[in-house]
């Protein structure tokens, strides 16, 4: 009786599907709408007169280039030759063609002291640069400015939702879309526009930020204040008072990917012997 072969006994393992685990915060941040609608006409009316006014607008410049002038240029600069007719020009004089279109504003200063697009707004938020922050409501998927709200609320920058915004601006700014726009702090320009908008902006309603002042915590800064000496018996009082804000732990996900997908086993590689 033939017996059977060694690699017919074994059975194949079956590889785990990889599992992604991540850590998600339990709380949803959520822009408030504003207060009336004739705010929101209101802001958009004032931006586009201010920035109408202005003039600020992306442009593009279109540069004819040589057909094989890259060419040329790489030559020269490999090949330098010695007679001084035929010497390659100086690095100030060539002129860099290898762009052929270039975007630029129409006023480079202005546009500096606004910070445009989802980036730009993050970017000015973390390094305390920013005094008003807008954003649109067509951003999607919709938790891709969510970030924007504790950062504006950490420090202390108005910030609303605007709807509209990208459809109102992008046309003027010559954009195609404008998702977020931020105004940097001491901007000349946009001085009066950022007074005027500032009043009309909700204030933030961050769950794990408490907003309320109770009056155990006033009646603790002004002891502070007078320099009162605390007893024992008080200190125990107040930290055995529950506290008005309730955290949450974290959420775990597991992600797998594609779940439904129909996976094949991998084929093993064969051997080729070389007969002697």
């Amino acid at each position: 009786m033939s017996t059977p072969a060694k690699g017919a006994m074994k059975k194949e393992k079956k590889k785990p599907i990889p599992v992604k685990t991540s850590l998600m915060s339990p709380y949803r941040p959520s822009w408030r709408p504003l207060g009336e609608k004739r705010d929101k006409s209101f802001i958009l009316n004032t931006l586009k007169d201010k920035i109408s006014a202005i003039g600020l607008q992306k442009q593009r410049v279109n540069k004819f280039r040589e057909w094989g002038s890259r060419r040329r240029t790489r030559k020269k600069a490999s090949n330098p030759t010695e007679d001084p007719k035929l010497a390659p020009e100086p690095a100030e004089n060539v002129q860099t063609l290898s762009k052929p279109t270039e975007p630029c504003w129409t006023n480079p200063a202005v546009r500096k002291q606004l910070a445009i697009g989802i980036n730009e707004v993050t970017k000015g938020l973390e390094r305390n640069e920013l005094s008003l922050v807008l954003v649109c409501d067509s951003v999607r998927p919709a938790h891709m400015t969510w970030h924007l709200i504790p950062l504006s609320n950490t420090r202390s920058v108005p910030a609303c939702q605007v709807p509209g915004l990208s459809d109102s601006l992008s046309g003027l700014l010559g954009l195609k879309c404008v998702l977020a726009l931020g105004f940097k702090r001491g901007a000349e320009a946009f001085e009066d526009v950022v007074r005027a908008i500032t009043p009309v902006v909700p204030p933030f309603n961050v769950d794990w930020i408490p907003t309320e002042s109770t009056p155990k915590a006033e009646e603790r800064n002004t002891d502070t204040e007078k320099g009162l000496k605390r007893k024992l018996e008080d200190i125990s009082d107040e930290a055995s008072d529950p506290s008005p804000l309730i955290l949450q732990p974290l959420k775990v996900r597991k992600t797998i990917p594609n779940p439904t997908k129909i996976r094949k086993p991998k084929r093993k590689a064969k051997v080729l012997k070389c007969l002697a």
